[in-house]
């Protein structure tokens, strides 16, 4: 294709088609160039938000999950302070979680797609930073959950209160009793076994309520005895 073009001087002159095209391609791509807005040291301060992925991959079912209203206000609220108990939120957590009857998902869903909104402040930020993926089942969220807010340390500590447990002066029998079953509440993967458990707790009686266990057991034994 023949493309003409004037000189300064008025002539007319034959210009090659390779370099029209290319004038035209310039002109188009310096359109395009003021299209697009140059980026300031604000916009690379201040970078777009971007979604993470979160750490919990659901089941299927999770598509019929629907939200009913107040469930959120009933859930306990777990902060990750060192003076709450984690065991004792997971277990007030699933309370409320088996008062949710859906026939359209399972109870590992219901508890996995609610847990999220019962952790506040640091507990929060803790489950927003696992790695992706990593969740799959409750079982495997509670396990990450204990490993984190009630570590091994912790675990031991209880323990020792356990084994070394004493009744407080002027405590009666069944304050003790009370205060020792918290006790054994607050961390109920201790271990023992329940003979043993009963051991410590009569090792730390008085020697008064000692004697009155020992009554009362003799008692039962007759009773057992003659039936």
């Amino acid at each position: 294709m023949r493309v003409w073009s004037r000189t300064l001087s008025g002539r007319l002159c034959r210009v090659s088609s390779s370099f029209s095209e290319n004038m035209a391609e310039e002109d188009n791509q310096s359109l395009h160039n003021e299209n697009i807005r140059v980026k300031t040291l604000r916009d690379h301060m201040n970078p777009t938000r971007t979604s993470a992925p979160s750490c919990i991959v659901f089941p299927p079912d999770v598509s019929h999950f629907n939200f009913k209203s107040g469930i959120i206000q009933l859930l306990p609220s777990f902060h990750g302070l060192d003076l709450e108990n984690p065991y004792l939120h997971l277990r007030e957590f699933e309370k409320v979680c088996n008062t949710y009857n859906d026939s359209n998902c399972s109870m590992n869903t219901i508890r996995l797609k609610l847990f999220s909104f019962s952790l506040k402040d640091k507990a929060k930020t803790w489950l927003q930073n696992l790695r992706p993926g990593l969740i799959r089942a409750w079982d495997e969220i509670q396990q990450q959950f204990l490993k984190k807010f009630f570590p091994s340390h912790r675990t031991n500590s209880f323990k020792r209160q356990i084994i070394t447990f004493t009744q407080k002066p002027g405590e009666t029998f069944y304050q003790c009793w009370d205060r020792y079953q918290d006790l054994l509440n607050t961390c109920p993967y201790h271990g023992f076994e329940t003979w043993r458990l009963m051991s410590y707790f009569y090792e730390g009686l008085t020697p008064r309520d000692r004697q009155m266990v020992e009554l009362i057991y003799l008692d039962l034994l007759a009773e057992n005895a003659q039936n």
